[in-house]
């Protein structure tokens, strides 16, 4: 396992089941005291990504799919920026779901995202996502009217049906070549109530951004991406085509 896998794997969910969020520091920063010993990691990492990233721009084989969830003040926009800021624009795409519009609303619930996905070979990032839909939906009844689903598909179970209907939409894009990351940045409700008094970037952001960062690296790593190579076919037709230009 490489450095990003090493930082990275203490905070990955392999059991649902038995997670609990209370078992999780937020003021966790592993092995690290300060800004100054992660900067130069972090950046390592942004370097590594950029890298990645390219190669899988020009395999064009999968794509990847990271989904930020978190609440108010938890930093996932200034993540996002400072993770992916080596990234090229034109491999990387970014959307932040916010209300649904009276479009989105005209359809089912997964419409809006699902229409959304990245390419092949591009880097999607979802700034919240479906998972809205068992979250502020399931705690704002009118939220819910607005989608105006028959009454009698409404059942009891209605919130298990819609975590069901999520697990097997992701199983369906992995089956598809489109890997699935989440990441939920945690910060505890103290720290949530100064962010959103201070507005600041405060100690424990950079910490959260370097496990991010790592494992976006860790998974593209374990791609095994590579650029394309031409076969004896390709370099004889591009033999062909600079003699013709020469």
């Amino acid at each position: 396992m490489g450095w990003a896998g090493k930082l990275a794997k203490p905070y990955e969910i392999q059991n649902g089941d038995k997670f609990r969020l209370k078992d999780f520091d937020p003021a966790d920063t592993g092995k690290f005291r300060s800004s100054a010993e992660a900067e130069g990691i972090l950046q390592k990492g942004v370097a590594k990504l950029e890298e990645l990233q390219s190669k899988l721009y020009a395999q064009r084989r999968c794509a990847l799919l990271l989904i930020f969830q978190a609440m108010d003040a938890a930093g996932k926009d200034s993540t996002i920026k400072h993770v992916m800021s080596g990234v090229n624009p034109q491999g990387c795409q970014v959307y932040s779901f916010k209300a649904p519009s009276s479009e989105e609303l005209d359809h089912d619930y997964m419409w809006r995202t699902s229409c959304r996905l990245p390419g092949r070979g591009i880097i999607g990032i979802f700034n919240r996502s479906y998972y809205e839909e068992v979250l502020v939906v399931r705690v704002h009844p009118e939220i819910f009217d607005n989608e105006r689903i028959p009454p009698e598909l409404i059942s009891k179970n209605i919130w298990e049906e819609r975590f069901q209907d999520i697990h097997d939409f992701e199983r369906y894009l992995g089956r598809n070549g489109v890997v699935v990351r989440k990441f939920f940045l945690h910060v505890s409700k103290k720290e949530q109530k100064k962010r959103l008094l201070a507005r600041v970037e405060e100690a424990n952001k950079w910490y959260m951004r370097l496990v991010v960062a790592s494992a976006v690296v860790d998974t593209l790593e374990n791609l095994h991406l590579a650029y394309p190579t031409l076969d004896a076919k390709m370099r004889k037709e591009l033999q062909e085509a600079k003699a013709l230009l020469s």
